[in-house]
């Protein structure tokens, strides 16, 4: 794995600027970088330390040469720290303030949820601002602002009065208070912004020494393959004859996935009135379950009760693939009345027997749908069984699936951090467990509503006692692991906030759960089997990834628009790929991004399909049962589950940075990657919504939904921020490939910037490859199979012949039509070692239609000779 963010400087340069000044200095009131003044009216109380005389280098595990590297950069950063009077629990005071200059930063929406804000004041910013960039061009150079960790608090920035930046520390509990702060935010500078994440995060590392950067770590198996998840065709009404059938139309189509994830709805849960030994019954909608327990560690009775053998052989699948939409869509028509019901009441209506009536109804209807459908087994296997041994649940079902289907590598399931949306379920397990009272943090004010929240609050959660965390955290996924399950998905991480008056405050709390749940991942899932989800907040990355080395990079995938906007459905999907985008500046060093599951079937699917083919991370759709768009999703994989995969994490281009790409009618937003043997850029049209700070809550701005227009060019790529790429980045001339619009340019380093107008909710994908001279007159770039959206990804190898006949010698992974760019038609050409003739035309198009070999793992031995 190539670490992210690795720019090419020789060591003996970095280690030659420790000698340097540092860059900081607090004087009088005034924060400066390199004598630029930064903050003005700092509070006597604040105090700055260089980041030298606050870390001793020597007590962290941190890897040798990383720590060399932050300590050769040490004079670029520091710490700012503040006193007060009074010591509390909760504490707010100014940093000083800035107006009229550009800033990016990275603010939690909602509790489990990061995006992107810019601004030019410190009045700009958001609450729960997780670090803010500033871009100081009289120096050329940008600063970062992060709020971190000290002692038992965790902080963040929010907005002042007159531009003053405000820091608010909290330890989330009545019992941790302090009053003194010598280091809650690290401030740090660079010429580059992307070295600027780099070198920031990586200081704070070596000085927190609680978490890992991505560089240390290894990858889950899943990263660069093609996976389903089960939640939009299921939520709660999740069974194994549903994941069979699910799993069976992707191979019966000729796109095996290598990964399932079985989420919510296959635990053990009931709520708090219910039988203690006995699951919930008839659960359809996610929200359902947001107050259940868990009541035991293995899997619902659903999952329980499957025999093995049921689906393999001559015993057919007995399930109607419509029963998931018919459950949920009756569950939706409750759950409108029950809405419609509270409105009512809201509005001072007394008597709503009418709704009540019409809610039993639909409820008895859709317990008759449940049991009219039955369990999915094959006739003769619905009896109820003892359950015990091999030859039963999930461990039965996980040996049939992967007898069956081949490819499949990974099984993966759905679990909260708690072990269910409302925890464990007191005296129902082993372990030392009680509903804990959930107080919402202070530094949640402002931020989005949240039902989820709201459900949470309203239930408490069955919080295990956090010195048997590592118990608790075994327990789970000891039998996980012995039923073939290799990885988990965790989700709803961050709530361990709200329960943390009675446990030491939320930094101890999380310390705890995380070495716990660090050390399960060890023992049960090889180190890597998770991904992180609803976790986009800095205490989980700066407590929490010691171990985990991959996350959810942006909010849910929203099919349809959850406030009921009909455009919603358009321009949500803008959103979510800001999310992904800004987040992975500081995510990706840290995490590798996940950019989440969406629907191949969905209106804006090839939108979204765009950004999964060029975002570096695993492909994985949530598509119902029967709602595929095949020729879409094989644009994106390979017959064999596998996909031509970028080398590293997409990030926004610089000049991305301090615009606003949702809703400032005229930026488009530019992403950058690496493939083994070019670069990539995507360009998509985002515009149309965005965060409303007054409302609290992102709504539409139609008036920018429309085409923009906007420019690409060779430089819009960070070439010197992958060591393997810094070379290509020094070509004397470049071939484009324009995914969309199937057209082919030849550039220079000098050339003018490609201009491009893209319509709403589309996009285009430029690949940049170098053009290498062979011989005396023939010029060549290959571009991959354009049958695919990350063309450059399809090249496996690539090797040139300069001594005798000058050639071109590829290994190119995919079937179907291979371009290349050629000045002249090749003499020669061989295909898997047998000569064939390709099409070449006057305008440098060189193709050549490949076949997929199965036995090949579908690469081919591509020779052209001039």
């Amino acid at each position: 794995m190539a670490p992210p963010n690795n720019p090419v400087n020789s060591i003996l340069n970095r280690l030659r600027s420790s000698s340097l000044d540092q860059c900081f200095d607090l004087c009088k009131g005034k924060f400066s970088v390199k004598g630029c003044p930064l903050l003005h009216d700092v509070p006597s109380n604040v105090s700055f330390r260089p980041f030298s005389l606050v870390c001793n280098e020597t007590e962290s595990d941190a890897p040798f040469p990383l720590v060399q590297r932050v300590k050769a950069l040490s004079h670029k950063g520091g710490f700012l720290g503040f006193n007060t009077d009074e010591p509390s629990d909760s504490v707010v005071n100014s940093l000083g303030r800035f107006t009229d200059r550009n800033f990016l930063s990275v603010f939690r929406f909602k509790t489990w949820w990061s995006t992107q804000w810019v601004g030019t004041s410190g009045s700009d910013l958001q609450m729960e601002t997780q670090w803010v960039v500033l871009d100081v061009p009289e120096i050329k150079s940008y600063v970062i602002i992060i709020p971190i960790i000290e002692g038992g608090f965790r902080s963040a920035l929010r907005p002042g009065n007159d531009g003053h930046v405000m820091i608010f520390a909290e330890s989330g509990s009545s019992h941790v208070k302090s009053c003194c702060f010598s280091s809650i935010a690290y401030v740090h500078v660079s010429e580059n912004p992307f070295n600027l994440m780099k070198e920031a995060f990586s200081a704070i590392r070596v000085h927190l020494n609680t978490f890992k950067l991505l560089e240390e770590k290894s990858l889950p198996s899943i990263v660069d393959k093609f996976g389903w998840c089960t939640w939009d065709a299921f939520y709660l009404t999740v069974e194994p004859a549903g994941v069979w059938q699910g799993v069976k139309e992707f191979a019966d189509a000729g796109v095996s996935p290598r990964f399932v994830i079985i989420d919510d709805g296959w635990q053990s849960i009931n709520n708090d009135g219910d039988d203690p030994n006995e699951d919930a019954k008839n659960l359809a909608l996610g929200g359902e379950q947001m107050t259940a327990r868990l009541h035991r560690f293995e899997e619902c009775d659903k999952f329980r009760k499957y025999k093995g053998g049921s689906f393999l052989g001559s015993n057919s699948l007995s399930f109607n693939p419509q029963k998931p939409k018919m459950l949920i869509t009756k569950a939706i028509e409750i759950e409108h009345v029950v809405k419609a019901r509270d409105k009512a009441l809201q509005y001072g209506a007394t008597d709503v027997s009418e709704f009540e009536t019409k809610i039993k109804k639909l409820k008895q209807e859709l317990d008759d749908m449940f049991e009219v459908e039955g369990s999915g087994l094959p006739n003769g296997n619905r009896e109820s069984f003892d359950c015990k041994g091999d030859d039963f649940g999930l461990k039965a079902f996980t040996r049939d699936l992967r007898t069956e289907f081949k490819g499949l590598d990974d099984i993966w399931v759905w679990h909260a951090l708690c072990g269910a949306w409302g925890g464990v379920r007191p005296g129902a397990t082993h372990l030392d467990c009680k509903v804990v009272p959930c107080n919402v943090s202070l530094g949640l004010d402002g931020t989005m509503p949240d039902l989820a929240v709201d459900k949470i609050v309203e239930g408490g959660i069955g919080l295990v006692h956090p010195s048997q965390a590592d118990d608790f955290f075994d327990s789970m996924h000891s039998h996980l692991s012995e039923s073939g399950v290799t990885g988990v998905k965790v989700d709803v991480i961050h709530t361990l906030e709200y329960v943390s008056e009675e446990y030491g405050g939320r930094v101890n709390l999380a310390k705890a759960y995380y070495n716990g749940l660090s050390s399960s991942l060890s023992k049960n899932f090889k180190g890597t089997g998770i991904i992180s989800s609803m976790q986009q907040c800095n205490d989980f990355f700066f407590l929490g990834t010691k171990q985990i080395s991959m996350g959810r990079v942006g909010d849910d995938f929203w099919f349809q628009d959850p406030n009921g906007d009909p455009n919603g459905v358009f321009w949500l999907q803008g959103v979510h790929m800001i999310h992904c985008a800004y987040n992975s500046l500081w995510m990706g060093q840290i995490i590798q991004p996940d950019w989440d599951m969406f629907q191949s079937d969905h209106v804006c699917a090839k939108y979204h399909a765009g950004s999964r083919a060029i975002c570096g991370g695993p492909v994985y759709l949530s598509d119902s049962l029967g709602c595929h768009n095949f020729d879409l999703i094989k644009k994106l994989v390979h017959p064999d589950g596998t996909i031509p995969k970028c080398q590293r994490f997409a990030l926004p281009t610089r000049d991305c940075l301090f615009v606003n790409p949702l809703f400032d009618n005229k930026s488009l937003l530019k992403l950058w990657n690496f493939n083994k043997y070019g670069a990539v850029i995507g360009a998509f049209n985002c515009q149309g919504a965005g965060w409303d700070g007054k409302v609290r809550r992102i709504i539409g701005y139609p008036r920018c939904y429309k085409p923009v227009t906007g420019s690409v060019h060779i430089t819009d790529i960070e070439w010197d921020q992958c060591m393997e790429a810094a070379a290509m980045g020094e070509a004397e001339e470049y071939v484009v490939y324009l995914d969309q619009a199937e057209s082919l340019l030849l550039l220079t380093p000098k050339s003018n910037p490609i201009q491009v107008t893209i319509q709403p909710s589309s996009f285009e994908i430029f690949s940049f490859v170098p053009v290498k001279n062979l011989g005396p007159i023939a010029k060549f770039a290959p571009i991959g199979v354009t049958d695919m959206f990350n063309s450059g990804g399809t090249i496996q190898e690539l090797d040139y012949s300069e001594t005798g006949a000058a050639a071109a010698r590829l290994k190119i992974k995919g079937g179907g039509n291979f371009l290349a760019y050629s000045n002249v038609a090749p003499k020669t050409c061989y295909l898997n070692a047998t000569e064939v003739a390709p099409e070449w035309s006057a305008d440098g198009k060189l193709k050549l239609d490949l076949p997929w070999t199965e036995e090949a793992n579908g690469i081919s031995d591509v020779v052209f000779v001039f």
